[in-house]
């Protein structure tokens, strides 16, 4: 099978063993790569009973058949395990160029088991695994830890975890060349491992496709198509953050901990603004001609600092943001920056700062209950405190770091104003703006809550989708178009992360299909790709079954579906329970159970793993 090396690196941290293992081609050529191909090999290896910080949980870093060419995007990674967070399916997939220089180093992807001793960090060069100390490491932060470990090599590229990973903070991320693996916690079990860093450097760059002459064309086919769209000129231009305005009037922007529909100083942290402020050059991933990332520069101001840092992406200015009634730009620059230092989630993190700020403006705690910090709305300052504790597990920040349901636990407030759901807090684009968000952020979601599983709210736009069976329809419509529409989109989206590219690159499904055939050798049409996808999909439902997820834990807290007074969306909310019982009977599943029936699970070769 082509598109891969056809090795992996398992690492037993236990022993400080390492073994080449062959790829195994029955998994991928039915998986594919990345997290589908980590979902079929864990299924197996983890259950119920595993402790996610414990030895027995495995992390594994993969890539896909496509990484390490010229198609768009092409050079993301994921990263899964079982979560600490959620419990159930781990996976969170990060930009830049990890990926690509593993394959260069050798390797498809890492398996990591067992647990050290002491902090050790992965160093791979040319093939070359070995295990090294990394006491001079432990205690610094991700950011820092890069710069240390590219000394000798500057294109030496680095996967790492902060301050928070070591102290295992339920939400800590894993930090790549500013790029960030950030949700379900895995930046904690990297942590629990005393892993430190993963660092590879090679010089292997030659694709392997099963056929080059049609895989070029139709890589360039795809560059075309992508390069000439509307959404990559305007997140070029403007970075995640360019919808921000449209939000705002859509009312699909969160503000106010979701209790307010609409914001007059929006454009403040705007995209625009942002390109006309603190903009300073693009950053792209590797392969990529979107260049949605951005370094900042901050000059002058309480804030300035020398040189470059990333710029906040669309999630991290609403965390910082409109989510607090902060409109202070460059202070969010500064969040954003100590998140990635300490390699905390903007979205986990930001959202459980942001529930601290709503619990004390409505009363119900003081400043005695978090450390005398007086978290007002549209202060700054309070948030960057809470970052700094919640990284260091200190006084309040104890807490915190368990996340948002924990905080709610404390202070006794019910899960019903809490905006989390599977134990995880959901993203930024407000379901009562695009109703079939209430699906992706609950029912059937496979890592918790997720905006990029199922985005009906960037699908809703005019993505060449229609050969799936996608049918453009009312953002306020909750019957069975959105419902089967969001059942396709998690499907695409579940190949997608198998691939693995962002889902920023939106070519015609044919395209897809064209690339993917002449890349593995594999007999890729329409129908594969919504099977395949379909299959990768479900295999992770399974995975989520097996460690006990039921359909009651399925649901969303009223703090999201209780309708505002004012805004693009003031007085919708979707029938959710409707929304659901129509995603199971298109989906085949069992009510009851949440499993999908025989006859879909024979459809799809899976049968066997019930």
């Amino acid at each position: 099978m082509k598109g891969f090396l056809g090795k992996l690196l398992e690492v037993d941290l236990t022993s400080q063993t390492l073994t080449d293992l062959e790829l195994d081609e029955s998994i991928a050529e039915k998986f594919l790569g990345a997290a589908g191909y980590s979902v079929r090999y864990l299924y197996d290896k983890i259950d119920k009973d595993t402790d996610p910080l414990g030895p027995q949980n495995i992390l594994m870093f993969m890539t896909g058949p496509l990484c390490g060419s010229n198609v768009p995007t092409s050079g993301r990674f994921t990263v899964c395990a079982k979560s600490p967070y959620t419990g159930i399916w781990g996976e969170a997939n990060c930009g830049g160029y990890f990926g690509p220089e593993l394959k260069k180093a050798g390797y498809d992807g890492i398996i990591i088991k067992g647990a050290a001793e002491k902090p050790l960090y992965l160093e791979i060069i040319d093939g070359n695994a070995e295990l090294k100390d990394a006491s001079n490491l432990w205690g610094k932060g991700a950011l820092e830890t890069h710069d240390i470990l590219k000394e000798s090599d500057s294109l030496t590229r680095i996967a790492c975890i902060g301050q928070a990973g070591e102290n295992l903070v339920k939400f800590a991320n894993i930090v790549s060349e500013d790029k960030v693996a950030g949700r379900t916690g895995l930046g904690a079990v990297m942590g629990s491992k005393k892993l430190k860093a993963v660092a590879v450097r090679g010089s292997k760059r030659s694709y392997n496709a099963a056929d080059p002459e049609a895989f070029k064309a139709a890589a360039k086919e795809m560059v075309d198509m992508v390069t000439n769209s509307f959404t990559t000129q305007m997140f070029g231009a403007l970075g995640t953050p360019a919808a921000v305005d449209k939000y705002n009037v859509e009312g699909e922007l969160p503000i106010k901990y979701w209790t307010q529909g609409e914001w007059d100083n929006a454009y403040n942290i705007s995209g625009a603004t942002a390109s006309g402020t603190i903009f300073s050059r693009q950053y792209p991933c590797f392969a990529c001609p979107i260049g949605c990332a951005h370094k900042a520069s901050v000059t002058e101001g309480k804030y300035a600092f020398e040189g470059e840092r990333e710029s906040p992406e669309y999630e991290t200015i609403v965390s910082f943001g409109s989510l607090i009634l902060n409109d202070d730009l460059e202070s969010i620059v500064q969040a954003n920056y100590l998140c990635n230092q300490y390699g905390i989630d903007t979205i986990s993190g930001g959202s459980t700062i942001a529930f601290v700020y709503y619990l004390y403006n409505e009363g119900t705690i003081s400043a005695d209950d978090i450390d005398g910090l007086e978290p007002e709305w549209g202060k700054i300052e309070p948030a960057l405190e809470m970052i700094k504790k919640i990284a260091s597990r200190e006084g309040i920040g104890d807490i915190l770091a368990e996340g948002s349901d924990a905080v709610g636990k404390k202070f006794g407030i019910s899960q019903d104003e809490i905006a989390t759901a599977l134990g995880q807090e959901v993203p930024y684009h407000d379901l009562r703006s695009a109703f079939g968000m209430a699906l992706a952020y609950s029912v059937g979601t496979t890592r918790g809550p997720c905006h990029c599983a199922s985005d009906v709210y960037l699908a809703l736009l005019g993505l060449p989708l229609e050969d799936l069976g996608f049918e453009q329809v009312d953002r306020f419509s909750d019957g069975e178009i959105m419902a089967k529409d969001t059942a396709i989109l998690y499907d695409y989206r579940a190949l997608y992360n198998s691939l693995v590219i962002c889902l920023f690159c939106s070519p015609e499904p044919k395209n897809l299909a064209d690339v993917i055939e002449s890349a593995t050798g594999i007999n890729f049409d329409i129908e594969q790709i919504k099977k395949t996808g379909e299959r990768i999909y479900t295999i992770k439902r399974l995975f989520n079954l097996k460690m006990g997820l039921t359909p009651n834990e399925e649901k969303l807290p009223e703090i999201l579906l209780r309708p505002l007074e004012e805004g693009g969306s003031a007085g919708k909310s979707p029938d959710f329970e409707k929304l659901k019982k129509l995603f199971f009977e298109i989906r085949d599943w069992d009510l009851n159970t949440g499993y999908p029936s025989n006859e879909k699970l024979k459809e799809l070769e899976l049968d066997h793993l019930v």
